[in-house]
């Protein structure tokens, strides 16, 4: 794999200014000399911040591989927990970000690592972390004069399977500021992102995470591979940021939303679906430039069909989805 780090730069987006939309985001304040992260917590519930930590150095040392030549690169390790992950990838990468929701294990990665330089922790939710501000010169490091702009960062985690899909949204929400992102999920959230159209598998995270990127599952674990054991497989999996939204010819948050609504209701053909929001005689004349039938679902349609759809539809009378159902 190239090493990218030193040769383009990205442009973050400030939150909230396009992309999928999401709900309100949640984070605590940042202690310390750390980047700025959103302090407003949501509602939301949620079950207790039991992780099941990475217990196969092996496993680890594979993951680590997988991200490539790190050695000239910023990377984002989502969920540290005791650090496995941690302590393989202080000894290649240039600068290593870490997230750790769990206040006590925040405290305790914080001194394992206090002597590496490279090493920076942060306690908060990645939910609410601002990407377009963390990613900048290291806190302390910035000299007058000297311009630093944000690089591709790659991505590293065991992702809570509670907030899986949640975090993966955000990610891509964010695209402009990643690289790859090596992730280990359940194996049935893994099988959802490699999905190919057609499948039993493949739904709105399958269109979604190869809208904007190439995915590979690398390899999966068994429970014994972690303490304490899940009750389900794990799998790696590879997604190389590559996104779609322009070799489409579509703006890309009035996809989202298309894409949202064409996946409405499994069940229900993709007229069905769609009706909600269009004039039958616009979308009939939509699906039959586009070359689909009516009785056609989501599932089965590839995303050069569904933007060719989107596309129609806009011509023919310029009326978009809105709601982001």
């Amino acid at each position: 794999m190239m090493v990218k780090g030193l040769s383009r730069s990205v442009n973050c987006p400030a939150p909230g200014t396009r992309g999928i939309s999401l709900v309100s985001l949640t984070g605590r304040l940042p202690e310390g000399n750390v980047p700025k992260v959103v302090a407003e917590r949501a509602s939301r519930s949620k079950p207790k911040l039991g992780q099941h930590f990475l217990a196969d150095g092996t496993a680890a040392r594979r993951i680590v591989d997988a991200l490539g030549n790190i050695s000239q690169s910023t990377l984002l390790e989502i969920g540290p927990g005791r650090g496995v992950l941690t302590s393989l990838l202080t000894r290649s990468a240039r600068r290593l970000i870490a997230i750790e929701l769990d206040r006590v294990l925040a405290a305790q990665l914080r001194m394992k690592f206090a002597l590496y330089p490279n090493v920076e922790i942060i306690e908060g939710d990645v939910l609410a972390v601002d990407f377009a501000t963390l990613f900048g010169p290291k806190p302390g490091s910035s000299r007058p004069g000297l311009i630093q702009t944000p690089e591709p960062v790659r991505v590293v985690g065991n992702l809570p399977y509670y907030i899986t899909s949640d975090i993966l949204l955000r990610l891509f929400t964010f695209h402009q500021c990643f690289d790859t992102l090596v992730i280990m999920v359940q194996k049935e959230v893994a099988d959802r992102l490699a999905a190919n159209p057609g499948t039993r598998d493949y739904g709105l995270l399958s269109a979604t995470a190869q809208l904007y990127a190439r995915v590979e599952t690398l390899f999966t674990l068994p429970p014994g591979a972690f303490t304490p054991p899940p009750k389900v497989h794990s799998s790696v999996v590879r997604l190389t940021m590559s996104p779609r939204i322009d070799s489409l010819h579509v703006p890309e948050e009035a996809f989202i939303n298309f894409l949202k609504l064409s996946f409405g209701q499994k069940r229900k053909t993709l007229w069905n679906n769609l009706k909600t929001e269009y004039a039958p005689d616009s979308l009939r004349a939509a699906l039959q430039e586009a070359g689909v039938k009516p009785a056609e679902r989501a599932e089965a349609l590839p995303l050069e069909k569904k933007a060719a759809i989107f596309r129609a539809l806009a011509s023919n009378n310029g009326n978009l989805p809105q709601s982001g159902k």
